[in-house]
């Protein structure tokens, strides 16, 4: 259809992937940090724990943001049952896959780390349900929220289509950053008040790893997913996004010292985690402003070096966590120093992970696994000219 534009998005497909890689610092920095994680160091490192803050505060919001950018051009492309199909074998195929190869033994050495293995037959039948939906989802989650947006964007794009063509085009031309603001501001007023009725009337009901995955982070993260099929629609609001807005940032600035404060002195057992909420939505809004500001700038154009990554991205990040977490249960505490180890964690996990990517670009099967796609002559061929 003539919506989907000629040329690529650069910067967006360098952005996302960068977002993704960004997981690897994010979890071996946590290893080193103050928050508690499968494996942590003797002693917690102040600015690694700083550094791994700044990525959680926004790193999935933006993230959501251009996977609804991409995801409403493909909409455009293909006709409604093929896009489906398409969206979730992507996501879904690479899901499903990581989960034998790569969660489940992952949750079986830390097991055997933890030293858990002897009272696994202590727990009751849902007690061993829930730890294994939190422990094989893992770092996946984002893959089946992926996939829940996709099914719901059935109704939601082809709602949003709908109203573009009654409204000639011209679909929330009034829209600014500042209101932006504003509806993100309630929206996560919204969603804290339903996690502070839900922790009144039923609280068990946030300690389900099910019910967390696909209700509360489906429901935190549907926003920016819209939000980002909104930017593709309209032209003018994708710009207020890709023009620097020093307001933004300024807020950007703000909203982190808002979020480390209440990490600080909030309490699990009062308001912090309805705050986080507030906070993490305003903050994640004005950083989709700084980040594509900045990458429309710096990355926006094409190189065989930054499609590899972003070819790479998703195999990279699905197998970087258990890689982690075996560099923090057996070579973190060979390591006295916290800064040393997380140069080093950060050279072998990345070295691993590319060595594992080449490898399985030369089997079919694995490729499609870890894809989704179709392999095709064509996909061969670029192998056989690396």
């Amino acid at each position: 259809m003539s919506n989907v534009p000629a040329q690529r998005e650069y910067f967006l497909d360098s952005i996302r992937a960068w977002l993704m890689l960004l997981g690897i610092p994010f979890h071996i920095s946590l290893i080193y940090s103050s928050h508690i994680w499968h494996v942590n160091s003797a002693e917690s490192s102040w600015w690694l724990t700083l550094f791994n803050d700044f990525i959680h505060a926004f790193r999935m919001q933006v993230f959501f943001v251009i996977s609804g950018y991409f995801s409403y051009m493909l909409f455009l492309r293909y006709p409604l049952k093929k896009w489906w199909k398409v969206r979730v074998e992507r996501v879904g195929i690479p899901m499903l896959t990581a989960i034998p190869l790569l969660t489940l033994p992952q949750f079986m050495m830390l097991q055997y780390v933890k030293g858990k293995t002897e009272t696994w037959h202590t727990l009751s039948l849902y007690e061993k349900y829930n730890t294994l939906v939190w422990e094989l989802t893992s770092h996946l989650w984002f893959l089946l929220v992926l996939t829940i947006l996709t099914t719901a964007g059935l109704w939601l794009f082809s709602l949003l289509r709908r109203r573009q063509e009654q409204q000639q085009g011209v679909l929330l031309a009034r829209l600014t950053l500042s209101k932006l603001t504003l509806i993100f501001f309630l929206l996560g007023i919204a969603y804290a008040a339903l996690r502070r009725t839900l922790l009144i009337v039923y609280a068990p009901v946030l300690s389900d790893g099910l019910f967390n995955f696909v209700v509360m982070q489906t429901l935190f993260y549907i926003p920016f997913f819209i939000l980002g099929a909104l930017a593709f629609i309209n032209p003018r609001l994708k710009e207020l996004f890709t023009t620097p807005s020093p307001w933004c940032l300024a807020g950007a600035i703000v909203g982190f010292v808002a979020y480390l404060l209440n990490q600080r002195y909030g309490s699990g057992d009062a308001w912090m985690y309805e705050t986080e909420s507030v906070i993490t939505m305003v903050f994640g809004l004005w950083m989709v402003n700084v980040v594509f500001s900045f990458g429309h700038r710096l990355l926006n154009f094409q190189s065989a070096r930054v499609t590899y990554f972003v070819n790479a991205s998703l195999f990279i990040y699905l197998v970087h966590h258990p890689l982690t977490l075996f560099f923090g249960a057996y070579i973190t505490p060979q390591i006295s120093s916290n800064t040393l180890g997380f140069f080093t964690g950060l050279v072998f996990v990345v070295g691993c992970a590319l060595v594992l990517y080449e490898i399985h670009l030369r089997i079919p099967l694995l490729r499609f696994l870890f894809s989704g796609k179709p392999q095709t002559k064509q996909d061969k061929s670029a192998v056989t000219a690396r």
